[in-house]
């Protein structure tokens, strides 16, 4: 196994990409190696002392080594490195090394000869799911496998609740604001179970910081009104569920929180609602919710699908799709509103069994720690360095 493993994009504690590659090179570091070589600098709001050696390493790299115009192609001789590709398998970054490997989560399909043919410039590709994996290799990528996400169950697992919603049936929803994720859906079926129980109050971490990700919505026939983006250059998160028929007291809108923050506010919640149309992942948030205990719905599509055993969630099982064969968003499933609010029925009349299906969730989890996962990953790329 190589010395060290290079990281080319950015961590960071406030999404998804980030969380990823910092608790893999935190991980990295735990377990002596290999050691992770940063190449761009981190955004956090707290920076772990483990990373102070690699994060001023980073500067150095960068004032050495890498492009300061960013312009050409910049070679790293003798460095096995962990690339973050986009869509159609196209990089993120202009960083050769002696052994390159993508990490690819794509939602839509059209893989064409141009992207197999930049699938073919890395000795291998992992993707965060099964489904991508499959997708990809049924149009022609041969070179990928499959390693799922971890969670960080040192935060995320079960404990007590604070009592902050005493008297309240507590409902979360996270995931950045766009079409993809299916906030439509949630507050459709939202709005149908609030005015059956007015103690429902809908709690949701839906920032974004690609707010044009969001334009779209309208499109849904579940909801009337588009996101809008406030002076501060912000989705006006709160605006747009009481403009589609959220009472405003039956809303919370918890702005940008911190990852590590996040499990002692899910342990307050009664429920999750995952309503995603597609998942190139496993989707963090909801494996972190099921962590913490949370009793999830998640839709059983694309990289769901590999999150989702008996007994440890409420699957949304009836699946429609979205787009025509042949369009880019072909493999888009979209949840039933009346599905939706028959499982959060289910919940909210059968609490026993909500805590043993959140106690299942749980336990599902925690083998997919960010620890075991990091092993799955070297693994997957122990016999090419």
């Amino acid at each position: 196994m190589a010395t060290r493993l290079g990281i080319t994009w950015q961590i960071s504690d406030s999404h998804g990409w980030g969380i990823f590659g910092l608790n893999l090179a935190r991980n990295l570091i735990r377990r002596g190696g290999p050691t992770p070589l940063l190449f761009t600098p981190p955004l956090l709001s707290e920076t772990p002392a483990e990373l102070l050696p690699f994060i001023d390493e980073q500067a150095q790299v960068q004032a050495q080594v890498l492009d300061p115009a960013g312009g050409k192609e910049v070679r790293v001789g003798g460095v096995t490195i962990l690339h973050a590709l986009a869509g159609g398998f196209r990089r993120r970054d202009a960083i050769t090394g002696g052994t390159d490997i993508g990490f690819v989560f794509f939602e839509q399909g059209g893989i064409d000869d141009d992207a197999r043919a930049r699938a073919a410039e890395f000795r291998r590709i992992l993707a965060g799911s099964s489904w991508n994996r499959d997708y990809a290799r049924a149009h022609g990528v041969g070179n990928i496998e499959f390693v799922a996400q971890g969670v960080d169950t040192s935060v995320f697992h079960p404990g007590p609740a604070s009592g902050a919603y005493r008297d309240r049936f507590t409902v979360f929803s996270g995931g950045k604001l766009e079409p993809r994720k299916g906030q439509d859906l949630v507050l459709a079926a939202f709005k149908v179970f609030h005015a059956r129980h007015p103690e429902a109050l809908l709690v949701t971490s839906w920032r974004n910081a690609w707010p044009e990700s969001a334009q779209g919505m309208s499109a849904s026939v579940h909801i009337e009104h588009e996101p809008e983006t406030g002076a501060d250059g912000e989705l006006d998160i709160r605006r747009w569920a009481t403009a589609n028929g959220i009472a405003d007291d039956a809303f919370v809108d918890l702005g940008w929180v911190p990852n590590t923050q996040m499990a002692s506010i899910l342990r307050d919640m009664d429920v999750a609602v995952f309503a995603n149309r597609c998942e190139g992942g496993t989707n963090l948030v909801a494996m972190e919710a099921m962590a913490t205990g949370v009793p999830c719905l998640l839709s059983a599509n694309t990289g769901h699908l590999d999150i989702i055993a008996e007994g440890n969630c409420y699957a949304l099982h009836d699946q429609r799709p979205v787009a025509p064969a042949g369009s880019a968003t072909e493999m888009w499933r979209e949840s039933q509103v009346d599905e939706i609010v028959a499982q959060l029925e289910a919940a909210h009349a059968g609490r026993e069994e909500a805590r043993r299906i959140g106690e299942a969730g749980a336990a599902f989890m925690a083998g997919m720690s960010w620890e075991h996962q990091t092993e799955r990953l070297l693994d997957a790329i122990r016999d090419l360095v």
